[in-house]
């Protein structure tokens, strides 16, 4: 993979290795984990600031212990040894460590099926691929094998919403792929490629950079956001043939490197994150069509200097945005205002580690996670009713962590 000049690669992109082994391996770990950490976990609940609330306060949810699951580079000095695995306490966000899932190379991304019975990882190397693996309530896990995406670098993948295609975005091959899933949860041959072999690369890029593919919340568009070509490209999906079908483009700033989008849940506005000229860009989506349409960046609140901005997440009831902030480590908090198609910046906070990669909110929205890749730690804050951040307990560590992902 060739190196590229800002922060998307170099330290946080591993050297190449060997391609992912497909034969599965089992191990006990949820149940275990889980009653373990249910044992461990102590503490009152998250105190509810004394301060006017900006939304409706949801009467708190039984306390209870849930998985958590680490993705890390393998290749890396320091790195983990395949997808880490944990448990954490939905009323404190105390953090209970527990064994890995080993046999993948490079999880750098993970998602899971809407079934919830299998997780998937990339392998963020040259070639890239992408890995099932099955997860059971008695405690076990399979890795149910790898595909090969066509690409390099793959950074990013989602799940369709009718849980029957795996979507992926390669970094450095600027190229996104899909892949069929089977009942069982496994993967199989790809159907479809597409690279972004257009518009020209932005200012200072040597070609394109697929990081992102999400499906829309109407559920017939695919979004994919390409750094490299400071464009952000709306596909329709073929649900029978497993194909993708360009129907518009929404052209960001030149040099801005748009990386990460998020959606509010109406479904009508999405937050994009620049990680090159360090705004956050609110984006009218319709849903009719597809069509993306950016707005003026906005400020991340961090002042002079490069914040190289991560990936923005949305709060459930869709009042809050947050934006990891890699440069300053910080999160950036905004509020929601006219219906989604504005936000209001409040403040920034300290991220309680180095190189927030990635974020993710508890299925409640009551906690959010941060993935520091450079201290190797994960930082978890509670999620007041106005949307404050206030830190909860010690970094949890977690080798070279470049994503969290709680699970329901």
């Amino acid at each position: 993979m060739k190196p590229s000049p800002h922060p998307s690669s170099g330290p946080e992109r591993p050297a190449p290795a060997p391609g992912l082994p497909a034969l599965p391996g089992r191990r006990g770990f949820l149940g275990g984990l889980l009653a373990t950490a249910a044992l461990a976990a102590a503490g009152p609940a998250l105190a509810t600031p004394a301060h006017a609330s900006a939304r409706p306060v949801p009467a708190p949810a039984p306390r209870a212990i849930r998985p958590l699951l680490l993705g890390t580079y393998t290749s890396e000095a320091g790195g983990g040894t395949g997808i880490g695995t944990a448990a954490y306490d939905t009323a404190t966000g105390a953090i209970t460590p527990g064994p890995v899932i080993t046999g993948v190379d490079n999880p750098s991304y993970l998602a899971l099926h809407p079934s919830g019975s299998t997780v998937y990882a990339v392998a963020e190397q040259d070639p890239g691929a992408v890995t099932a693996v099955r997860l059971t309530p008695d405690g076990t896990y399979e890795v149910l094998g790898s595909r090969p995406t066509g690409g390099s670098g793959t950074t990013h993948l989602s799940v369709h919403p009718s849980g029957r295609w795996l979507l992926s975005a390669d970094y450095g091959s600027g190229s996104v792929a899909v892949h069929p899933i089977a009942e069982d949860g496994s993967l199989g041959e790809r159907t479809d490629l597409v690279t972004h072999s257009s518009p020209p690369p932005g200012p200072g890029q040597g070609g394109p950079h697929a990081h992102q593919i999400v499906t829309a919340p109407d559920g017939g568009h695919v979004l994919a956001v390409d750094l490299g070509t400071d464009t952000v490209y709306t596909y329709t999906l073929d649900e029978s043939a497993g194909t993708l079908t360009e129907v518009s483009r929404a052209a960001l700033a030149p040099g801005s490197g748009p990386r990460h989008l998020a959606f509010h849940p109406d479904g009508r506005s999405a937050y994009l994150a620049c990680e090159l000229d360090n705004t956050l860009v609110v984006c009218a989506y319709d849903p009719a069509t597809g069509a993306l349409t950016p707005g003026p960046g906005q400020s991340t609140g961090t002042g002079s200097g490069t914040s190289y901005p991560a990936q923005p997440v949305v709060t459930g009831d869709g009042a809050y945005v947050y934006l990891a902030n890699r440069g300053p480590n910080s999160l950036t908090r905004y509020a929601v205002e006219d219906d989604g198609a504005a936000l209001r910046l409040l403040d920034t906070v300290p991220v309680g580690g180095d190189w927030p990669r990635q974020l993710a909110l508890s299925p409640d929205s009551s906690l959010l996670f941060a993935a520091n890749q450079r201290s190797s730690t994960v930082t978890v804050f509670g999620v007041g009713p106005d949307g404050s951040l206030t830190a909860v307990g010690d970094p949890f560590p977690a080798p070279v962590a470049v994503c969290v992902l709680p699970l329901p």
